[in-house]
């Protein structure tokens, strides 16, 4: 099979809990380093699906790559190619199918309890989760809904969390975390900690019982990630 490939857009931003997955399964991937000036590939032929991270950009903004990749994308849903997309990465997807990447109503940073909308897909999506888990979030921008797409996660600050399309899931919090990422980011972005509220924790806030948290959210990453790689038909 072809390899998966995963597009970074800042060294921080990896695949992390996904990358353990995908050597779980033995599965062939390829990161494609946007920060270190990878050439975004002109046509899907050589990959067998498509996982965008997130960063600190916007997928309004007009950097060359942006473009390139929403190209890419484009093709890829054309074509069936299975997509995934995590903050900017489900952004990039939005947009690319056409539609708004608008501001969000408040910043969103931390961890923040998400849970299933009340429709079918959501239950294929997320097997038993029958009630909310926090997972971690740092976005201040959101997706609205492409045509024909199905939403199966909410919070309380961020509607639209993740949609389902076919093969296709597009999401907007971090179900990718590892502790040591958590760590990492509220260092590197600390000027954007600098006024807590409620739906912003400060570094110590979104340090508690991380193990703990990190667990449980992989709980739901397992179903999320089994299901597209399912329903991609890489195992």
């Amino acid at each position: 099979m072809k390899p998966i490939w995963i597009f970074r857009h800042i060294e921080c931003e990896g695949p992390g809990y996904l990358q353990q997955i995908l050597d779980r399964y033995q599965l062939d991937y390829q990161v494609i380093a946007i920060d270190r000036q990878d050439p975004v590939p002109v046509d899907i032929n050589g990959s067998s699906g498509l996982v965008f991270m997130g960063g600190p950009m916007s997928a309004n903004d007009a950097e060359p790559w942006i473009a390139a990749e929403i190209a890419l994308i484009q093709q890829a849903a054309e074509n069936g190619l299975p997509l995934l997309g995590h903050c900017l990465g489900g952004q990039l997807i939005s947009k690319a199918m056409g539609a708004e990447i608008k501001a969000n109503a408040v910043k969103e940073i931390g961890w923040h309890e998400v849970e299933p909308f009340d429709n079918s897909q959501s239950t294929q999506w997320l097997g038993a989760l029958d009630k909310p888990v926090e997972v971690f979030h740092w976005h201040g921008e959101t997706f609205d809904l492409p045509d024909n797409a199905t939403p199966i996660l909410k919070s309380r600050f961020c509607e639209n969390q993740a949609y389902v399309k076919d093969n296709i899931l597009a999401l907007q919090c971090h179900v990718e975390m590892l502790p040591k990422m958590v760590i990492e980011w509220a260092e590197l972005y600390e000027d954007e900690l600098l006024n807590p509220s409620d739906s912003v924790q400060s570094k110590a806030q979104m340090s508690e019982h991380l193990e703990q948290r990190i667990g449980k959210a992989q709980q739901l990453a397992d179903s999320l990630y089994d299901r597209w790689l399912t329903q991609g038909g890489f195992i």
